[in-house]
């Protein structure tokens, strides 16, 4: 399998209300992080890709149209609170992979 699909599957793990790390991720995948951001910014497939952030809390970037705004409304839309481009309450939100 290669690392496009094996992210996506991974990411597709992540239940809604949560996110991950791009650093949680890519260690996951034996991946260095910034990798990880170059493979999220090429994804088309319907992975949730806005789940990952940057392991600080902060928002990190994403892909789209809208840029980090679409990022900010899909995490909204899960539930989860962002204030200054970070997310608010990250411990009650954080996904690790077993």
């Amino acid at each position: 399998m290669n690392k496009m699909k094996e992210m996506q599957d991974l990411l597709r793990q992540i239940p809604k209300g949560s996110i991950t790390s791009y650093k949680i991720v890519a260690k996951k995948l034996n991946v260095h992080p910034r990798l990880m951001g170059r493979m999220l910014s090429r994804n088309d497939s319907d992975a949730p890709c806005y789940k990952v952030i940057r392991h600080n809390g902060k928002i990190g970037g994403y892909t789209s149209k809208n840029g980090i705004k679409d990022k900010i409304r899909k995490l909204k839309n899960d539930g989860i609170t962002v204030k200054n481009g970070k997310v608010i309450d990250l411990k009650k939100h954080f996904f690790y992979f077993r």
